[in-house]
């Protein structure tokens, strides 16, 4: 009766569970590396589905205008359906797929517990445990998927210059971050910018490091603080 009653919610969490099932038979290619490939695109099918299910539970009235694209772009769900299709046809990444494995887990264990909690209060004790401590660890993770959301950046231009990339994805890719740093849900790529930022500045400041490292580095810090959009 929950099930049915929450159809929508529902049909995410099972699109989540068939996108976690598939990204693990990814990293972990139990049936053969040609079937590893075909599960990498599987997941990121699966991860856009749900992410075009949740941006119309966020926005039900589709309307073809400037507004509703703008107000459509503030959606993480939406940032997500662009990543999906960044990556669903090209050269399989073992990096973009722990963003769309690591937020389908979270998503389906907090519904998990609904439905768990819907069908009884000490419902399968030991699977109420595990979620409590993927609930627990949920900062550390968010702020693992950021990292991932930064370093796929260079990593874009590197598939590139290495003939496994196109042309547009890494203008593509730079459209996604910027909508990722601007997030008004998610603030953990700001926040590791932010952080990388002071990291980098605390090492190329100390003496044993070289004037022409420090120099590159302080350049290129600025480079990216200009790229940066503005926030609200």
């Amino acid at each position: 009766q929950f099930l049915m009653a929450n159809k929508l919610d529902t049909a995410m969490w099972i699109s989540r569970l068939f996108t976690v099932y598939c990204s693990a038979l990814f990293v972990l290619p139990l049936l053969g590396l040609h079937e590893a490939a075909s599960f990498y695109q599987r997941a990121l099918l699966a991860n856009a589905l749900t992410s075009a299910l949740r941006l119309h539970q966020r926005l039900p009235h589709f309307q073809l205008s400037r507004a509703f694209l703008a107000q459509a772009l503030l959606e993480d769900s939406c940032h997500y359906l662009l990543y999906s299709l960044i990556f669903v046809n090209s050269y399989p990444v073992t990096m973009s797929i722990f963003p769309v494995l690591l937020f389908s887990l979270l998503h389906a264990a907090t519904y998990t517990k609904k439905v768990l909690d819907a069908r009884s209060s000490n419902t399968l004790p030991f699977l109420r445990n595990l979620l409590e401590k993927l609930s627990a660890n949920q900062q550390n993770i968010l702020k693992f998927i950021a990292c991932n959301e930064i370093f796929l950046m260079p990593a874009t231009v590197f598939m590139l210059f290495s003939g496994q990339g196109s042309l547009l994805q890494p203008f593509i890719y730079y459209r996604f971050l910027t909508l990722r740093y601007s997030s008004r849900r998610n603030p953990y790529c700001r926040t590791l910018f932010t952080e990388l930022r002071i990291v980098v500045e605390h090492l190329i400041m100390k003496p044993s490091c070289p004037v022409f490292v420090r120099r590159l580095c302080l350049s290129s810090i600025s480079f990216i603080s200009r790229l940066a959009p503005t926030v609200a």
